[in-house]
């Protein structure tokens, strides 16, 4: 039934990150320090929605006939107890689209918070801007890459570990 290759061990790093793969959870962390006082935390979704692919003049798909994508949220803060901006990200198999840019105050509850405009009304010039401070991090199109191949093994490793339960469950006396 599953015939793609799922690795043996989890991997726990990626670049700068580490990686907690939240065993028997549809969401893996990855975090990591940036400079002398930035955290970073990263939660990444199994994949969670799909766009149709083009077709070609002919009508034929060029490719799969979907292209899947996953959520990130980043988190970037200056340390313990420090407000937080957040991303939040579609990973396509190649490249991070921004989609929201928030702030999280740390004395406000998350029912008060201004949400912002969405990302694509902001001027050109403020959305590249904020590109460019996520790709300084580390938080670019080969960690997309990265996050989509890990999402295929984990959705795969998932599946396996599910059945098992399911089956050691279908076998109790």
């Amino acid at each position: 039934m599953l015939n793609s290759r799922v690795f043996s061990k989890p991997i726990v790093e990626y670049d700068s990150f580490i990686v907690d793969n939240r065993p028997g959870e549809q969401w893996i962390n990855l975090k990591k320090k940036f400079g002398e006082k930035e955290e970073i935390k990263i939660e990444v979704t199994l994949f969670d929605g799909s766009v149709p692919v083009e077709k070609s003049d002919k009508g034929i798909p060029i490719g799969p006939d979907v292209e899947l994508h996953i959520t990130l949220i980043v988190n970037i803060s200056k340390g313990e107890g420090s407000d937080v901006l957040e991303f939040e990200c579609l990973g396509w198999p190649d490249s991070i689209e921004i989609v929201n840019v928030l702030v999280r105050w740390k004395d406000k509850k998350p029912g008060q918070l201004y949400m912002g405009p969405e990302f694509k009304d902001l001027d050109d010039e403020l959305q590249e801007s904020l590109y460019e401070f996520l790709e300084t991090r580390g938080i670019d199109d080969d960690l997309a890459i990265f996050v989509h191949e890990y999402m295929k093994n984990k959705d795969k490793t998932e599946l396996i570990r599910w059945m098992g339960t399911v089956r050691s469950f279908i076998e109790q006396k």
